[in-house]
């Protein structure tokens, strides 16, 4: 099966407007809980991934050493999370999500789903269940994709 190139770049030029327009709205709940975007994403990985290493997270987030030094450190100071030294390896420090952090990011998460259900509600049942099905597959052919690419990736 041959895809058009035109129907390709119109594709992705759409999901890269979708995106923005998220983003757009994200930042704007996320100034309201006191949050930066990239605070939102390390709460993300460790709510998911409790325990990580200061380089670990790093690595996830594509970020440099001091610049995860210093989001940690302000996520700290705000109660998010803790640092906790590793009792196999006293060398290595985890961290770990506090009690707040899980209420922020739900309370973050909800507003988010209010406002794609208030989008999603003018489109209508068929069209939602659609959008659904189509973005799990595209996600789920992404993903595949992408782990092959870094497979063969030395």
């Amino acid at each position: 099966m041959t895809i058009d190139p035109a129907a390709v770049e119109k594709i992705e030029y759409q999901l890269r407007k979708i995106a923005f327009l998220l983003r757009r709205q994200g930042r704007r709940i996320l100034t309201r809980f006191e949050l930066t975007p990239p605070q939102f994403d390390a709460l993300q990985f460790l709510i998911y991934h409790d325990g990580l290493t200061m380089g670990e997270l790093r690595q996830r987030l594509h970020l440099a050493s001091s610049t995860v030094t210093d989001l940690v450190r302000r996520m700290e100071k705000a109660h998010l999370v803790e640092r906790n030294r590793d009792p196999q390896d006293r060398r290595v420090v985890r961290l770990y999500v506090q009690k707040r952090a899980h209420e922020v990011l739900e309370a973050v998460l909800e507003e988010r789903r209010r406002f794609l259900a208030a989008v999603l509600e003018k489109l209508g049942s068929e069209v939602e269940r659609m959008l659904d099905r189509s973005l799990e597959k595209l996600h789920d052919e992404m993903m595949a994709a992408l782990e092959k690419e870094e497979k063969a990736q030395p």
